[in-house]
């Protein structure tokens, strides 16, 4: 009897552990905050891991849908991707909410922002966090594998064999950010990432403290079978999320070869250092003649001090003569600013407006950018040098920054206009050059001098994507009301940006 009764037993957790696996009752729940208005390559990757090993995964992007509170309610684990400071900063608010509705749910957080704010994360009650290479310590964590536990903050530069990603369950592409085109009408994009990581130290890029140099490559037939999956679902471009897209020069020129050829209607986008641009100048006619329609690049800063302060490889003369480059060839440059840091001066912030008025680059650069303000994240290399550490505050977990004000304080409220100015605008749809005069008035009369006659000669308008592109803002009010969250908070310089958000 008692054999009888073990071997029913046996039989029945047989029958409800195969279940288990073949009926895909083992949920996983992926979570992304933002991504710039892509669908998130850190929710399809591992969704695509996690689905191989037996799991039933639903991914929840909370830029473009709700959460789903019956989802979250009947997962096993959650796992929430922070790739950039603004997510991290939204998944904070949104953890609360995940535990009061699944109190014995392990939560996971990956991403780059994950591994740096690691306390902060935990007292929160994280259970796990990995940094770096994310899919294969994912699957472990999911599985309970034996050792996986020893360490809840795991930092991994591995080698990974990437799988195609699986977008399924996602809204379409053409939910997400669209290409504007210069005559009018977009394109539905598409997006992908062809590595991950960075060979470069920049001393402000959050990449830095997680792979110390160190860049992993996605197969050419991965990404090109990613590619091909969105064509055919639609996509008519697609942006790159690669932090250098030149980082391997030989991957890069095989996949803009093959991108074209296979899909020589299809155009894309890149983001490329400056550096990489002025050294491989050889290969801009081929970016040109392969689709590419624009090139983002993290320029930061027109004044030598500055990109010297921040290591950025380049100077201004290599900036100016890469702009200049990109005009004489019909390519387009996307630069991208971080203009308040604590050496910005009045004169500093106006030599860039003019800059940019004088290269022609009024449509180039989205206004948002002329007012984002430095972050200095834990870990940041900016920690390196004695005179930001004799001017940042502790820490402050909850906004994941050392604070700073800048010397002259005009210059912190002049940061927090151009932000408002530049969301109303956008609000309101003005054009661009419409809103730089608005941030051209504000910045002079805020150095207590008439503004000058502004003369913008711009001969053509450009191709950029709907949604303005910055990683390392603080959340929008918006952002924050559409996770369910009140908002609320001390009036921190931080707090202040964000505000200027709405």
């Amino acid at each position: 009897m008692i054999t009888e009764l073990a071997s029913r037993a046996e039989d029945r957790f047989e029958r409800r552990h195969c279940r288990r696996y073949t009926l895909g009752v083992v949920k996983i729940v992926l979570i992304s905050t933002y991504e710039l208005g892509r669908q998130p390559f850190g929710l399809v990757s591992p969704a695509a891991w996690l689905r191989a090993a037996g799991y039933d995964v639903v991914c929840l992007d909370l830029t473009r849908q709700d959460l789903n509170e019956s989802a979250i309610q009947a997962a096993e684990k959650i796992a929430i991707y922070l790739p950039m400071h603004t997510a991290t900063r939204l998944a904070a608010r949104l953890i609360p909410t995940l535990r009061e509705k699944n109190p014995g749910a392990p939560i996971c957080c990956y991403g780059l922002y994950a591994s740096m704010n690691a306390d902060y994360l935990r007292s929160l009650g994280v259970e796990k966090l990995i940094g770096g290479e994310f899919e294969k310590e994912l699957v472990e964590w999911a599985s309970g594998a034996a050792g996986n536990g020893n360490s809840s903050n795991v930092v991994s530069k591995e080698r990974l064999t990437f799988q195609v990603p699986d977008r399924t369950g996602l809204p379409a592409m053409g939910k997400y950010a669209h290409l504007v085109l210069p005559e009018g009408g977009y394109r539905v994009v598409g997006s992908t990432e062809a590595s991950r990581g960075c060979k470069h130290f920049c001393r402000h890029c959050p990449i830095v403290p997680v792979y110390e140099g160190v860049f992993r490559i996605v197969a050419r037939d991965v990404v090109m079978e990613d590619v091909r999956r969105q064509v055919a679902a639609g996509a008519q471009h697609i942006s790159f999320g690669d932090p250098d897209f030149f980082n391997g020069i030989g991957h890069a020129t095989k996949l803009m070869d093959e991108l074209h050829s296979e899909f020589p209607e299809a155009t894309y986008d890149v983001t490329i250092k400056i550096e990489h641009l002025r050294k491989h100048e050889n290969l801009l006619p081929k970016l040109r003649d392969t689709g590419c329609l624009f090139v983002i690049s993290a320029v930061e800063s027109v004044d030598d001090a500055v990109l010297t302060a921040l290591e950025k490889g380049h100077t201004r003369e290599d900036f100016l003569y890469v702009a200049r480059k990109f005009r004489d060839l019909g390519l387009t440059l996307h630069p991208t600013f971080v203009p308040f840091t604590p050496w910005t001066t009045f004169e500093g912030y106006l030599d860039l407006l003019r800059t940019l008025q004088q290269e022609d680059l009024v449509e180039n650069v989205a206004p948002v950018q002329l007012g984002i303000r430095l972050l200095i994240p834990e870990g940041s290399r900016m920690l390196e040098l004695p005179e930001v550490r004799s001017m940042v505050a502790s820490f402050d977990a909850e906004s994941l920054v050392y604070p700073w004000a800048n010397p002259d304080a005009r210059l912190d409220v002049l940061s927090s206009k151009v932000q408002s100015i530049a969301a109303a605008a956008d609000a309101a749809k003005w054009p661009r050059a419409k809103t730089f005069g608005a941030i051209w008035k504000a910045a002079h009369e805020a150095a207590g001098l008439d503004a000058p006659e502004l003369q913008i000669h711009t001969s053509k308008s450009v191709p950029f994507l709907s949604e303005p592109w910055y990683c390392c803002a603080e959340p929008t009010q918006n952002q924050l009301v559409s996770l369910g969250i009140v908002v609320g908070r001390k009036q921190t310089p931080a707090a202040i940006m964000a505000d200027n958000f709405v």
